[in-house]
């Protein structure tokens, strides 16, 4: 794992989050009022900004404890994190905005959206059971054996 790269991605990441965050906000907004988008292709931009900010913040909690910790089922969260995040909110920002875009032939992004959902989770358990496995130990784990 490159951590170089990865701290670069997820600079990258989160600040397009931000930015997509603020075009949700402002921008779009604009097309459900002329009626050009629907209220719910706007909640489901968000729900995309949501999850993508969100797992950036994650991403680098990641990076920090695979490179700290060097343990591979943290790396693995970590790419599971950024698959997650380019398929489950990049399928959503193509399909949500296609009525103003009018990019043809998006359908197949579709399916693609629980797979990213799917790395997420397994991000997420990766996580969970990466760091359960470090050797790390704290004052009060040595007191719960006197």
């Amino acid at each position: 794992m490159n951590f170089r790269v990865f701290y670069l991605l997820v600079g990258l990441m989160g600040a397009t989050a931000v930015a997509l965050g603020a075009l949700g906000a402002h921008f779009l907004k604009t097309f459900v009022d002329l009626g050009v988008l629907t209220p719910a292709s706007l909640a489901s931009f968000e729900t995309a900004v949501k999850y993508h900010l969100i797992h950036s913040v994650v991403l680098l909690m990641c990076i920090y404890f695979a490179k700290h910790y060097n343990n591979s089922l943290l790396r693995a969260a970590a790419y599971l994190f950024f698959a997650g995040v380019i398929l489950f909110s990049g399928s959503i920002y193509f399909l949500s905005t296609k009525a103003i875009t009018q990019i043809e032939g998006l359908s197949w992004l579709g399916p693609i959206t629980p797979l990213g959902g799917l790395c997420m989770i397994a991000g997420w358990l990766c996580l969970g059971f990466g760091l359960y496995k470090t050797k790390h130990h704290s004052h009060s784990h040595h007191n719960e054996h006197h």
